[in-house]
């Protein structure tokens, strides 16, 4: 086995995966080099610092120091600093690999490359790995201004305490976007929070923004009719997505997959007050991005089953005709992040070789 392989068996490791491909075989090509391969492939999720990397690598600090740097620069691999010293981890593809390559914004023939090929790979393969069974990675967040007053008992799900809880916060490109290129929605209005946030602006792949400009980014969003989704727990937001549903891998694993898990919908799902309604269908003509509303006779029409419960259409309506209410069976949200990916890694069957990569 080459160190290509041992490499995408190791991501695939990880709840978001890598699914065999040929794509992904030439995606990890072009992104890593022979000799970062090789190093990549003595890494874990966990993060080691460079004389246990080289010592594993079998390969003198200074080398491994130079290629360590070279991925972070790339985006490719993680880096945090602790105490004056750097210590460097693998990420995952999603959100990591696919992602930051593609946040400065892209242009170059490599890139145009790449995104062509994650497009192959998100149909032939990792749409579906990705996605839940059942536990979803991701999940909706209800548009705030959309929840009644009443209906806020879950601050998790109020996507501006994210922003307020946050003690770092950076704004970048929106990925898919920039990859997929099929809308002209905004594009820097992907919110990272934390530690990765700092990474990400460390290496120039985001910028690092206030907490009104954080909610100036919600509006925006909102205003443009993107959905906000976020990782699904509810102990900490580690981004906040601002996603389009032709560009977006996240909802694109419902609106072109048809997996049912692709991601949790909210909480909420779309009623429509009917002798409110005006007839200007602009909730199923430009809000709803899963087109689950229609007009009948004039009036519109949702069809709760497929509404994830976004609140677009709520903010959208010019004459205040549509509502969201509780579901009445709630989605099971896990508490924390580490028990949402235990939960995901049971039921792929990918625990035993996750806990076997980090104890290595």
């Amino acid at each position: 086995m080459n160190n290509y392989d041992r490499l995408r068996e190791i991501l695939d490791a990880h709840p978001a995966t890598a699914p065999k491909a040929k794509s992904i075989d030439e995606i990890l090509r072009l992104l890593f080099t022979p000799e970062e391969a090789a190093l990549a492939v003595h890494m874990s999720f966990k993060y080691k610092g460079v004389p246990k990397i080289a010592g594993a690598a079998g390969v003198a600090e200074d080398a491994a120091k130079k290629n360590l740097e070279s991925m972070a620069n790339k985006g490719i691999i993680y880096s945090r600093n602790k105490e004056g010293e750097k210590f460097y981890g693998l990420l995952p593809l999603i959100p990591g690999v696919f992602e930051f390559p593609f946040m400065k914004g892209g242009g170059t023939p490599m890139h145009k490359r790449l995104g062509g090929l994650w497009e192959e790979y998100h149909h032939e393969a990792l749409g579906v790995s990705f996605a839940g069974q059942p536990t979803p990675l991701m999940r909706v967040v209800a548009v705030e201004k959309s929840i009644k007053a009443e209906n806020r008992v879950h601050p998790y799900e109020e996507v501006r305490n994210f922003i307020r809880d946050a003690k770092y916060i950076a704004v970048t490109q929106c990925a898919c976007r920039v990859s997929v290129a099929k809308c002209d929605k905004p594009r820097e209005v992907c919110l990272i929070f934390e530690d990765v946030a700092e990474f990400l602006v460390e290496r120039g792949f985001a910028r690092h923004i206030s907490k009104e400009e954080g909610m100036k980014v919600l509006d925006e969003a909102e205003k443009a009719g993107l959905v906000h989704t976020s990782n699904n727990s509810s102990d900490k937001a580690l981004l906040i997505c601002n996603c389009c549903p032709c560009c977006c891998t996240v909802l694109r694993g419902m609106t072109q997959l048809k997996h049912p898990h692709a991601f949790e919908p909210s909480r909420f799902e779309a009623r429509v007050i009917s002798e409110s309604c005006n007839g200007c269908a602009i909730c199923a003509e430009e809000r709803c991005p899963m087109k689950t509303i229609e007009m009948k006779d004039d009036v519109a029409f949702v069809n709760a089953a497929n509404c994830i419960g976004c609140g677009l259409c709520v903010s959208g309506c010019p004459v205040d005709a549509i509502v969201l209410e509780e579901r009445k069976q709630l989605p099971a949200i896990p508490a924390t992040v580490a028990e949402m990916g235990a939960k995901v890694l049971q039921e792929k069957g990918r625990l035993d070789a996750f806990l076997k990569i980090m104890q290595g």
